[in-house]
């Protein structure tokens, strides 16, 4: 692997460890010729799968590209990087287990939001905000009074849940 510093062909690994419960690789490398230290993933990929944007345009699917959007969403939230980093290799293996090379936008910021609202609420608006293109604060407003419903209906289902579990002990 290159070193990201000097650009030389040759580094050397000093550690690896399975991240991600075995679905990547964290390897620590230095280069013999600068000395610097970094840190490289390898992750598997089933296939090379093509993402089809809004706009007709194709482009590949980058995983890096979903993972930095959705911790610019989480910034100053209290979301650790590596339950973000679990959240995007979720929606990796999703999207891999749909068995499509071309997968659309709307699949990957679908499911993008359903893990960013299991981890932050507010996270969730800020990455709505930008993918579903809002325009002005009626389209905030709106998202707000349709999240506060849904939060409501999971809170009654939640609690229905554990009602259910004390009525059979």
């Amino acid at each position: 692997m290159r070193c990201p510093f000097c650009s030389c062909e040759e580094t050397q690994v000093k550690d690896s460890r399975s991240t991600e419960e075995g679905a990547a690789i964290r390897r620590r490398r230095q280069c013999p010729s600068c000395g610097a230290r970094f840190t490289s993933f390898e992750r598997i990929q089933l296939r090379e799968m093509m993402v089809k944007k809004s706009d007709g345009r194709v482009e590949p699917f980058d995983r890096d590209k979903m993972q930095r959007s959705m911790m610019v969403a989480m910034r100053k939230r209290p979301v650790t990087e590596d339950q973000i980093d679990r959240a995007a290799s979720s929606i990796v293996r999703q999207l891999e287990l749909l068995g499509e090379q071309d997968i659309t936008s709307e699949q990957v910021g679908a499911r993008a939001m359903a893990a960013l609202y299991s981890l932050d609420k507010v996270g969730y608006v800020r990455y709505a905000s930008v993918y579903r293109d809002f325009k002005d604060t009626t389209d905030f407003t709106g998202f707000i009074r349709d999240l506060t419903k849904k939060i409501k209906a999971d809170e009654k289902i939640a609690a229905s849940k554990i009602d259910s579990a004390n009525v059979t002990e």
